[in-house]
C-alpha cells in the first residue's frame, strides 16, 4: 500500500499557485498527491504531470458533482453531467493519473425527502457503461464513493456500493473506500471492506472527527490488516478540508477546526499511518 494526500486540506480548486504543495508533499513523505477540483476548465494538467514526475510523487484526482447529477429526471440534465465526468477523465489523464474518486453520482448534501428509486439506479449504471469506453481508452479507473446518510440518499454502503460494481461489470468502475463514513454506516470498518472485496479502488484514511489519523476512534489495525486481507495494494490517501475554505464549509460541514492548523492533519498523520500499517504487515 502507498500513501496519498488530498489537496482539499489546503484548497478546493487546485491550480498553478498551488504547484509547490506537490514537492512539498513528496518531501513529507507521502507517495502520492490527490488533486481536487470542481471545475476541469483551465486545469493545469501538463503542469502537474511535470512538477509531479520531477518531484518523484504519482498524482491522482478527486471531484464531486457540483449542481450535476446522473440520477436526474432529466435526461438533458444527465447529459451535463456526464460531459463534466469525461472532462474529468481527460484531465486526471493528462496529468498522469490513473484513478479518479469522489461520489460521482449526485451533489454532495442532495436529498429528496425519499429512498432512492429503482429508476436512479439503472440511470447511473447506465451512465457508468455510457463512460466505459473513454475509461478504457484513458486508462482511468472511477473510485466512486459512497457517503453517509447526512450528505446523499444515493449510496451510504460499501455493501451497496459492491452491488453497484457488480452490475457495472467494468474494469475501470470501482470504489473509493471511505473510513470516516464507513465510521457512521457500517456495523464495522473490517464487515464493510470485505463487503467491498476486490473492487476497492481506492482508500481515504480520515480519522472519524476528519482530524488526523489516529487521534480518534478508528480502528486503523482492523482497517489495515482487512485491506490486507482483500489484497488491496493501492493508495490511501489521507482526506481532510481546509478550516476556512468557503466551497467546503456548507457541503463538508465544517463548523470548526479539526486540528492546531490543516498542516497538521496530513504531516503528523503520515507517520501514524505508516507505523500502524508497518505494524500489521509485521504481526
Amino acid at each position: 500500500m502507498k500513501f496519498g494526500v488530498n489537496t482539499l486540506i489546503w484548497t478546493a480548486h487546485f491550480d498553478r499557485p498551488h504547484l509547490d504543495l506537490i514537492p512539498r508533499s513528496a518531501e513529507r513523505g507521502f507517495d502520492y498527491v490527490e488533486v481536487a477540483r470542481f471545475n476541469w476548465d483551465g486545469f493545469p494538467a501538463a503542469e502537474i504531470r511535470r512538477t509531479a514526475e520531477a518531484a518523484g510523487i504519482g498524482v491522482l484526482t478527486c471531484t464531486a458533482m457540483p449542481g450535476l447529477s446522473l440520477l436526474h429526471d432529466d435526461a438533458g440534465e444527465r447529459a451535463k453531467a456526464l460531459a463534466y465526468l469525461r472532462q474529468a477523465v481527460q484531465c486526471c489523464a493528462e496529468a498522469g493519473g490513473k484513478v479518479l474518486v469522489g461520489p460521482l453520482y449526485a451533489p454532495v448534501g442532495q436529498h429528496h425527502g425519499r429512498r432512492r428509486t429503482e429508476e436512479e439506479w439503472k440511470r447511473q449504471i447506465e451512465a457508468l457503461h455510457t463512460l466505459a469506453p473513454l475509461l478504457d481508452a484513458a486508462g482511468v479507473t472511477l473510485a466512486i464513493e459512497p457517503l453517509n446518510r447526512f450528505e446523499t440518499y444515493f449510496l451510504n454502503t460499501m455493501a451497496d456500493a459492491a452491488r453497484l460494481c457488480r452490475e457495472v461489470n467494468h474494469k475501470h468502475v470501482g470504489i473509493l473506500y471511505d473510513t470516516f463514513h464507513a465510521n457512521v454506516e457500517e456495523k464495522s470498518q473490517a464487515s464493510a471492506i470485505r463487503d467491498a472485496g476486490r473492487w476497492i479502488a481506492h482508500v481515504h484514511t480520515c480519522e472519524n472527527d476528519r482530524g488526523i489519523p489516529g487521534s480518534g476512534h478508528v480502528e486503523w489495525r482492523e482497517v489495515f490488516s482487512t485491506l490486507k486481507e482483500v489484497g488491496y495494494g493501492g493508495v490511501c490517501s489521507i482526506e481532510s478540508f481546509g478550516f476556512h475554505i468557503p466551497e467546503l464549509i456548507a457541503p463538508a460541514c465544517i463548523w470548526r477546526d479539526f486540528a492546531a492548523t490543516p498542516d497538521s492533519i496530513p504531516w503528523e498523520g503520515l507517520p501514524f499511518l505508516k507505523r500502524t500499517l508497518a505494524a500489521v504487515e509485521g504481526a
